[in-house]
């Protein structure tokens, strides 16, 4: 790593996983979360493919939140809360 890249605690998190982590767990504040990953892909900078491999991940590793695949309706629907 250079020395101009170093990480500020006010940037955005680089890593794709921790991003779409911390948009989940800012949402799901607010209550129960229903999405379709097309629906947050702009918000979070990723593909509705990316959100959903990692929303698969996230589902069996977060263990602050309660992640479900809820519905299939023309494309998965996730169900997000605090755990």
């Amino acid at each position: 790593m250079s020395a101009t890249q170093s990480p500020s605690a006010d940037s955005e998190p680089q890593d794709k996983e921790a991003r779409l982590k911390t948009y989940l767990r800012e949402k799901a504040d607010e209550g129960e979360l229903y999405f379709k990953s097309k629906f947050i892909a702009d918000d979070v900078d990723l593909s509705p493919k990316e959100i959903g491999a990692l929303m698969v991940k996230l589902s069996k590793s977060a263990t602050d939140l309660d992640i479900e695949k809820w519905s299939y309706t023309s494309a998965t629907t996730w169900r997000v809360q605090p755990a």
